[in-house]
């Protein structure tokens, strides 16, 4: 069973992507190289690296999309970011997030090259993919900056649907230990605050004050949990998001 249903859009929008960066394969072999991928985002394993956060990412590119070279490259970066996803307790444990920017890439990459993508093009979405593991202040290109502020757009959602973001990485690392997890978020809520700013392109400035207001909300909600829960057997810190 799927989480969350694509909608009709989708797939064509990914094909229109394809065909923009230059693939040359047939039309049923886009098509196929694009269900194969929303396989993947459609996994009912994912509960918020899934159907609905592409769809808002890619929403919130368009947004953004006056500021970057290659529109239909950072969509397809967007698309092949979560390509590769674990919610595993060995990924988190050693300190990694579900999404697995590289091995995204590398799948990006080959899939790309499958459908006739010439290589200048992949070049451009897997360096993207692969920025998002960074998430730097100082991206490679605008087109970099643009993915990033996109995939850390979540940050300024509206309180409701923030509060369903959280609870939707919880359900994804369910396994994890209560004070494990929260440990966890504190520290990753802590460092996006440490940032002197958590965007980087001008039309994603207004995002800014919401997103730091709700992860402070956050932040002191999950020290009064931090005060609350007993100690777990192994407090090794593990990022979950």
């Amino acid at each position: 069973m799927h989480s969350t249903p694509a909608p009709a859009w989708l797939l064509p929008a990914y094909m229109r992507a394809a065909t923009g960066v230059g693939a040359t394969a047939a039309h049923g072999d886009v098509e196929l190289a694009g269900g194969r991928l929303l396989d993947r985002w459609e996994d009912a394993s994912r509960h918020f690296h899934n159907v609905r956060h592409l769809v808002d990412l890619l929403q919130r590119v368009d947004e953004l999309q006056q500021e970057t070279h290659d529109a239909h490259a950072v969509r397809l970066a967007a698309w092949y970011h979560g390509a590769v996803f674990t919610a595993d307790a060995a990924a988190a444990y050693a300190h990694k997030g579900g999404e697995d920017e590289v091995a995204s890439a590398e799948f990006a990459r080959a899939e790309l090259a499958s459908i006739g993508v010439p290589d200048a093009a992949i070049n451009d979405v897997t360096t993207m993919v692969e920025a998002l593991a960074r998430h730097s202040t100082n991206p490679e290109s605008a087109d970099c900056a643009v993915l990033c502020d996109a995939d850390l757009a979540v940050l300024a959602s509206d309180p409701q649907k923030y509060k369903q973001y959280l609870l939707d990485v919880r359900a994804e690392y369910s396994h994890i230990p209560p004070r494990r997890f929260v440990l966890a978020r504190k520290a990753i809520v802590e460092k996006l605050l440490s940032r002197p700013k958590l965007y980087i392109s001008p039309f994603a400035q207004p995002w800014e004050a919401p997103a730091r207001q709700n992860l402070k909300a956050e932040l002191a909600r999950l020290e009064r949990e931090l005060d609350t829960l007993p100690p777990d057997d192994d407090e090794t810190d593990a990022s979950t998001a």
